[in-house]
């Protein structure tokens, strides 16, 4: 294997970075040369093409299988019980390649910069004119492009679900983009580990878990601060009338009373469920249709999109207790009509929120190993391989 690099001239008396190549000097020869030298690596690598390979078959295999089971509880149609469910299956495989996604990226940049200072070829790169962000940037842009390679083996899979119906064709470029810039960030994350840590194992498993706090950690600090965010406050409930005795064979009268209750104010903690990578994919999805009745229909993601936008607006205000206990002279039940208004969840995106969390992190990623990989090092960990 050959790359053509340029090699550096003698240093500067004062040991620092040669004149006009700086920490953060970028060019297009720089990254496109770290750039080709990763991915021929990972193009000859035999674990890369099994990978692939497993993850087109895996991808196929839940598509076929979800929606062979959801035909033959449909008889073959294209909706169960006149609900449409291509877009539970759509969701699904979406669902399923996020999931992977999440699983496949951290190994591909992880090790990205410890493997080579273990292997002795970081410095090779180290003493040419690349600057520190050329090589960062080169190595996470092969990472990249080696992730978005699972990504584009999922898009006929995509596709075939897409065709099911219930989603709008759109949806297709908004789960692809999300999609590809979440496996970014992932892999950023991973770079940044990878030159904080020096075993790649160590590496892998802090990037694992912070892909684990914001995608289940922080909705499970956001359940746990349900007593903390709620208030005992006096609210206006559509009740039973008071004093009504459940053994008379009229039905209740409904009446207005105010009780005082506990209130939860999820519109204080939604925030914690915007980095959650599936709510980001989720919440940009340009769904066909009432979000409420999609979700009531099994579309997992207009389900997670109006959970979350619901959590952001809140349900502070007056309560419906008595319509769903009102029941006709044969005791059938009754659904009259409330007095009170339904939520009206808030139509404000959150995965813009969510997103640029993300890209924060990565940022920080990015960050942290372009400052790592500066020249001259006044301090390595013991035993850190040079050359």
């Amino acid at each position: 294997m050959s790359v053509d690099v340029e090699v550096a001239g003698p240093a500067p008396a004062d040991g620092g970075t040669p004149r006009g190549r700086g920490t953060w000097s970028l060019s297009w020869h720089g990254l496109r040369t770290v750039t080709v030298l990763e991915l021929r690596q990972r193009v000859r690598s035999t674990r890369w093409k099994t990978a692939l390979i497993v993850w087109f078959v895996v991808v196929g295999l839940i598509t076929l299988l979800t929606t062979g089971a959801f035909q033959m509880l449909s008889g073959d149609t294209a909706t169960t019980g006149g609900v449409s469910y291509g877009g539970t299956v759509y969701s699904i495989v979406v669902g399923f390649v996020l999931f992977l996604g999440l699983l496949v990226a951290p190994t591909l940049s992880s090790g990205a910069i410890n493997g080579d200072r273990n292997a002795g070829t970081l410095a090779t790169l180290q003493v040419t004119l690349l600057s520190p962000a050329e090589i960062v940037l080169g190595k996470l842009a092969a990472a990249w492009i080696a992730a978005l390679a699972f990504l584009v083996a999922s898009i006929p899979f995509l596709v075939w679900a897409l065709l099911g119906g219930g989603v709008h064709w759109f949806a297709l470029l908004t789960t692809v983009l999300m999609l590809a810039l979440v496996l970014g960030v992932v892999c950023a994350i991973g770079l940044g580990f990878s030159a904080l840590v020096s075993k790649t194992s160590g590496s892998a498993v802090l990037t694992y878990l912070t892909i684990g706090a914001i995608t289940v950690a922080l909705p499970i600090l956001f359940g746990l601060l349900v007593p903390v965010t709620s208030t005992t406050e006096k609210v206006e409930v559509w009740d039973i009338e008071a004093g009504y005795d459940w053994e008379e064979t009229t039905a209740p009268e409904c009446e207005w009373q105010t009780h005082e209750m506990p209130v939860w104010h999820s519109e204080r903690t939604w925030w914690l469920l915007a980095p959650n990578p599936f709510v980001v994919v989720a919440d940009a999805q340009p769904l066909r249709g009432d979000v409420e009745t999609l979700a009531n229909e099994g579309n997992m993601l207009a389900t997670l999109q109006y959970g979350v936008r619901y959590a952001r607006t809140g349900n502070t205000g007056p309560q419906d207790w008595c319509s769903e206990f009102v029941y006709d002279e044969n005791g059938r039940e009754t659904r009259p009509d409330s007095p009170v208004e339904p939520v009206q969840v808030t139509d404000q995106l959150v995965w813009p929120w969510g997103l640029g969390f993300d890209l924060l992190l990565g940022a920080a990623g990015v960050l942290v190993a372009v400052n790592r990989l500066r020249i001259p090092t006044a301090e390595l960990p013991q035993g850190t391989r040079v050359a």
